[in-house]
């Protein structure tokens, strides 16, 4: 961490400023201090906006990574400020890392139905970018009507998923009433990203678990290709709420 600490550097940005752009080599990885970042992509001649930075977060690591082009254009919205990391220091502090972290996850990413769908280099680059978390039995991991920047792997433990009941008035009953549980290999919180919707539901490790965790643009980035069977599920967790309140409404506000 102190090595990544000294090798950093200040980088300051002004409005429309373009810090990386789509097609060049990598050279950088960046962390944002301050600032919002538009993330946009050139399909067809246009250029399209997939999502942005806001105040937080980091990019630049799949070209440095992967040794190829950049994928996206990033752009700053205003004046901000990043810490830069070079290449070599990078890959010398990465790659290290990587290695290690593969040996612990590649077995486990392999076991993950959810994942079966892509393709090895995809999983890889899945492991490459996974965060790992840990509760305690009781702990909330997401909060029903939150906006969600994250999806989340069982790793080890269980957790329940708990929905308040919407009232025909539209108030909340506070009362949860437990819809499912995920244990090893089994997946939540991607039915907010796919709909683009608060969560809808809250989720309690039931037991010390933990999860290995995805962040939004990386999800969008990489998990494209599981986004049929996730909204297939869609049609299981309406199936679910309608046994239990007689309709799927809180799916659909």
């Amino acid at each position: 961490f102190s090595e990544v600490l000294d090798a950093t550097f200040e980088v300051l940005v002004k409005p429309q400023e373009h810090i990386i752009d789509q097609g060049d080599d990598g050279d950088n990885f960046y962390v944002i201090e301050k600032g919002v970042y538009d993330i946009l992509v050139q399909k067809n001649g246009a250029s399209i906006c997939f999502g942005k930075y806001n105040n937080k977060g980091s990019f630049g690591e799949l070209a440095l990574m992967y040794n190829t082009s950049r994928a996206a254009t990033i752009v700053a919205t205003q004046e901000g400020a990043l810490w830069g990391l070079d290449r070599a220091t990078f890959h010398r502090l990465t790659v290290k890392n990587n290695a290690k972290k593969r040996k612990m996850y590649e077995a486990f990413i392999e076991c993950v139905p959810l994942l079966k769908s892509l393709e090895l280099s995809e999983r890889m680059k899945i492991v490459d970018i996974l965060g790992a978390r840990a509760y305690k039995d009781g702990d909330r991991i997401i909060t029903q009507g939150e906006k969600a920047d994250c999806f989340y792997i069982v790793e080890s433990g269980e957790v329940k998923i708990m929905i308040k009941r919407k009232t025909k008035a539209g108030q909340q009953d506070n009362t949860e009433v437990e819809v499912a549980r995920c244990s090893r290999g089994q997946y939540f919180g991607e039915l907010a990203l796919v709909t683009n919707k608060p969560r809808a539901a809250s989720v309690y490790a039931v037991r010390d678990t933990k999860c290995l965790v995805i962040d939004i643009q990386a999800f969008e980035r990489l998990l494209g290709p599981c986004m049929d069977i996730m909204k297939r599920n869609i049609s299981q967790y309406e199936d679910q709420l309608v046994a239990l309140f007689g309709s799927s409404d809180d799916l659909k506000h």
